[in-house]
């Protein structure tokens, strides 16, 4: 982080296409993850969903099978996740089961460090429990009176109209400084769910935006021109070290001047 605890500088990377941005994010994941172990012996990612995040967990599934490339130890790495649609465990909407299913259950991350948001039919009946119970597990991940454990690397999709997480525009979410939260009445289905707040996305060492399709345009154009996060969430999210924003380009096409690779 730069002198006087200013943000750093968004570093913009730009794909031409939404399969060779998934590829791309996939290999600095895991180059990222690798370094992590090499120096504190484990790693910690938190991820998201949707269809771009799940394209990229299935990339990372498939480098994992090819010997030549860097290893990661999966039995060492710490997953989390950025926000969870609290709907049943079973339910093919949970973030959890799409992550399973593209790259934890292959690579064989350790159960006991798979830390998911709890589903509406297990012990919570209510979100905010969950989310309760949630901030408990990061808490008691971080230790010495920290609200959240290291991240190395915190992965984030983007919608149309600038959510990130499960923080909307002009909602309590976005004014909300706990680490984790319940959020209700989200104008995308299903309308309930947990979210990691902004202050636990900028503990992150590195955060990623992974974002893909013309949709998206307006919102990444406006929030790397610096728009007011209540208004714009993706505005408000930066890592300690470093912000990513990884683009096709059909994502970056409203940049006033699209970054070439």
């Amino acid at each position: 982080m730069s002198e006087g605890g200013e943000r750093p500088v968004p570093d913009v990377v730009v794909e031409p296409d939404a399969d060779r941005l998934a590829r791309a994010v996939a290999a600095a994941l895991v180059a990222r993850l690798a370094a992590a172990q090499a120096v504190h012996g484990t790693a910690s990612v938190v991820l998201t969903g949707g269809g771009i995040g799940i394209a990229v967990l299935e990339q990372v599934a498939a480098l994992a099978a090819e010997p030549a490339r860097e290893v990661v130890d999966w039995t060492k790495v710490d997953v989390w996740w950025g926000d969870e649609r609290f709907v049943p465990a079973a339910s093919n909407e949970r973030n959890e089961l799409g992550a399973r299913r593209a790259l934890l259950d292959t690579v064989g991350v350790a159960e006991e460090r798979i830390h998911a948001m709890p589903p509406s039919d297990g012990r919570f009946a209510e979100p905010e429990d969950a989310a309760g119970w949630y901030t408990g597990q990061l808490a008691a991940a971080a230790g010495s009176g920290r609200q959240v454990p290291r991240f190395d690397v915190l992965l984030l999709g983007l919608g149309p109209e600038g959510h990130v997480a499960s923080i909307f525009p002009d909602s309590p979410a976005s004014r909300d400084d706990r680490p984790v939260f319940a959020v209700h009445d989200c104008p995308k289905p299903p309308p309930t769910r947990v979210s990691l707040g902004f202050s636990a996305i900028n503990a992150a060492e590195e955060v990623w935006l992974i974002v893909s399709g013309a949709g998206k345009a307006d919102a990444v154009a406006r929030a790397l021109a610096g728009a007011e996060p209540e208004e714009l969430p993706a505005a408000g999210v930066h890592g300690v070290r470093a912000t990513r924003w990884l683009l096709d380009t059909d994502a970056a096409s409203k940049l006033p001047e699209p970054p070439a690779r």
